[in-house]
């Protein structure tokens, strides 16, 4: 007799252990009794709500199922229990994920159009830098030539500067010169002036003498 409970015991103790890993949900509307044993005049243990989530132990021929609720141990009518859960539960379930998908969806169409305003406003400012840099590759072409013109003008100024002194110098020596020459010539008129006025002075002296003698 000992044997047959203790192979009973083994028994009710593999088949827990199989059975453990199933999960069944209840799936009637209203409250469903836990009972001490299966029979519908059995204590009820507690009331279970629809949905509520239970682990297998066994299932018998007559319609009950045995489940574990935490550390407790009942029995419940295998029509009330279901290996998916309510209809109406995964409705909720679906509606609320349905409903989350549908806020993230807003919230990436918001993110959207706050990027599409961000890249809108880049690439205007984009455009504008290109508009900008191009000006301003303008603008050091014609800093660059104005550089070039004013190291030209530098060029030939110092060119002008150097032929300035040149006509300087070469206007000096002819002035020089022509000082030089002016001097000459008075001299040169100066004694043609001195042997004049001493050709007349001997004419003066002899010229008188010679009509003197004459007259004698």
């Amino acid at each position: 007799m000992n044997q047959y409970k203790a192979l009973s015991l083994i028994l009710l103790m593999m088949a827990y252990k199989v059975s453990a890993e199933s999960i069944v949900y209840i799936t009637d509307e209203v409250d469903i009794p836990i009972r001490t044993n299966k029979t519908t005049k059995s204590e009820i243990i507690r009331l279970m709500p629809t949905g509520s989530e239970l682990s297998i132990l066994q299932s018998t021929e007559d319609g009950w199922t045995q489940i574990k609720m935490g550390d407790s141990f009942g029995w419940i009518l295998t029509a009330f229990v279901s290996s998916s859960p309510p209809a109406r539960d995964q409705l909720k379930k679906l509606t609320r994920t349905y409903n989350a998908n549908k806020l993230l969806i807003s919230k990436l169409t918001s993110e959207k159009e706050v990027l599409e305003n961000q890249f809108l406003s880049t690439k205007e400012e984009n455009a504008a830098l290109l508009i900008q840099s191009s000006k301003s590759q303008a603008e050091k072409e014609h800093i660059e030539q104005i550089y070039q013109d004013a190291l030209k003008l530098e060029h030939e100024n110092e060119k002008l500067i150097q032929e300035s002194l040149q006509l300087k110098a070469e206007l000096q020596l002819a002035e020089n010169n022509t000082q030089i020459q002016q001097d000459s010539s008075s001299r040169n008129w100066f004694i043609v002036g001195a042997i004049v006025l001493f050709f007349g002075m001997v004419i003066g002296f002899i010229l008188p003498g010679l009509f003197n003698r004459k007259r004698y």
